[in-house]
């Protein structure tokens, strides 16, 4: 589904990637952790188009996708919930639902609005609200809703658990694990590797730019450097 193969980049002008190289297959749910600055949006920012590679490439099915624009890319099922959420606060729920919608550009509709308002009850509840009222949490569960109307073929997900409160945490993989017994291809950037590690098919682990540990996710688990080094805590960035 994707293959990353020795990607380089640079961000700010400094060298974020050295070679990165990993492969998420279709209806896996992958990790990728790692402390703060180690490269990890930046490695989500370049499979969407955002941030342009210096050496490598980025394939998407049978398909390669390093050097196309970031709307090129969405249009071929490639959504990214950025971190931050990012939603139009001066749209309304709705209005943000029907946006995500554009990515479509005649592919078939995989998620209805009905099947985002059973994941997210409470934005069916709030729709006509705008955006920018919501809390941190519907806000997220609101970025999530507006990248599945663009019926993805793989989400990626950017510290979605960052700043929320646990209950609402919950609800938030909850709806994610929901999506990938569904079929939904994601690779996720978590900065609570207990949490993503828990949740996901396998994980890779990158510092200062490079894959430094990879395999099953229940394997890490017990892994005794990668619970010296990212399990004690939570990771950022």
């Amino acid at each position: 589904m994707l293959v990353i193969d020795s990607v380089q980049a640079s961000y700010s002008g400094i060298r974020a990637l050295k070679g990165v190289s990993l492969r998420v297959e279709a209806g896996e749910m992958v990790a990728l952790i790692g402390p703060n600055g180690a490269g990890k949006s930046t490695l989500l920012n370049c499979i969407s188009g955002v941030v342009p590679l210096t050496h490598g490439s980025i394939q998407l099915g049978d398909r390669p996708i390093h050097g196309e624009s970031a709307w090129n890319i969405s249009r071929q099922g490639l959504q990214q919930v950025p971190e931050g959420r990012q939603v139009w606060p001066e749209m309304t729920v709705l209005e943000n639902l029907q946006l995500g919608a554009t990515a479509l550009r005649g592919r078939a509709s995989t998620y209805s609005l009905d099947r985002i308002f059973e994941l997210f009850p409470i934005l069916a509840q709030r729709q006509k609200q705008l955006a920018g009222s919501l809390s941190g949490g519907q806000q997220q569960m609101l970025a999530i809703g507006r990248a599945l109307m663009g019926s993805p073929r793989l989400l990626l997900l950017d510290e979605p658990s960052l700043g929320l409160a646990p209950l609402v945490v919950k609800q938030v993989f909850d709806a994610l694990v929901s999506l990938n017994r569904d079929g939904l291809t994601i690779l996720l950037v978590e900065q609570n590797s207990k949490l993503a590690l828990s949740t996901t098919h396998r994980a890779y682990v990158i510092e200062q730019g490079k894959i430094v540990h990879e395999g099953l996710s229940s394997q890490l688990q017990d892994d005794p450097q990668v619970i010296a080094h990212y399990l004690g805590h939570s990771t950022g960035g």
